[in-house]
């Protein structure tokens, strides 16, 4: 799919809990074409006028599924360019949206016996698919999404509808507070070698889950991670 720049709305701006963010975008005249499991770049530049060359962005992933009208992304206040985009987005307000990256869930994997794997705000690339009504065509997938506590899981919304499109979504919520963090032994254990796990969150969480996963028997071919930070 060929990548776009999108002159698009700030409609909404969420603060559920401190330091995390989310945004929904309008786009001005364009529908946004992109497929679940990709991520686009915003600009904040607001001298930018769509023609130079690319100011400076960050990538995010859409959450949203590419059936719906509008496009969400989820982010935490953590370095500069974050804390700028706190800053000065504002509701009713323009910004520069380039897309769409990625290939998370478009290599082919098998959509028969598939674990999904989040920390934090590393959900957010699934829920796009879990809100698709292409997720109806997974059997049996299983979710472990982890957070610090039961307030930074603010995706209730989402993944409800994802169970009315797929019933047999299995869905573990592990808030480290309670439980500690996520246990990747813990999660093979219970999966064995044969799923395909879809990784995302933290670099070091991304490491190390893929580390353990492949010297437990898994084949690296069935491991797939989202890395583009």
């Amino acid at each position: 799919m060929m990548v776009k720049k999108y002159k698009a709305t700030i409609e909404k701006i969420e603060c559920v809990i401190e330091g995390v963010h989310t945004v929904t975008f309008s786009s001005d005249g364009k529908r946004f074409r992109y497929s679940p499991g990709q991520f686009l770049h915003i600009a904040i530049d607001s001298e930018y006028d769509g023609i130079g060359q690319w100011p400076e962005s960050r990538c995010f992933s859409m959450q949203t599924s590419p059936e719906e009208e509008f496009v969400k992304i989820t982010y935490a206040v953590k370095g500069d360019f974050t804390k700028q985009m706190e800053e000065v987005l504002k509701e009713g307000e323009g910004v520069w949206l380039k897309m769409p990256y990625g290939e998370l869930f478009e290599l082919g994997h098998d959509t028969s016996n598939t674990v999904f794997i989040s920390g934090g705000t590393g959900i957010t690339p699934y829920l796009s698919l879990f809100t698709d009504s292409s997720f109806s065509n997974y059997k049996n997938p299983v979710l472990y999404a982890g957070y610090r506590n039961k307030d930074f899981n603010i995706y209730t919304k989402e993944l409800n509808k994802a169970t009315s499109i797929n019933s047999e979504f299995k869905i573990n919520n592990v808030y480290e507070n309670e439980v500690g963090m996520l246990n990747i032994e813990k999660i093979y254990k219970e999966n064995g070698n044969n799923p395909c796990y879809f990784i995302s969150g933290p670099p070091v969480m991304i490491n190390l889950f893929k580390q353990k996963l492949i010297a437990f028997g898994v084949a690296d071919t069935n491991v797939y991670t989202d890395e583009w930070e």
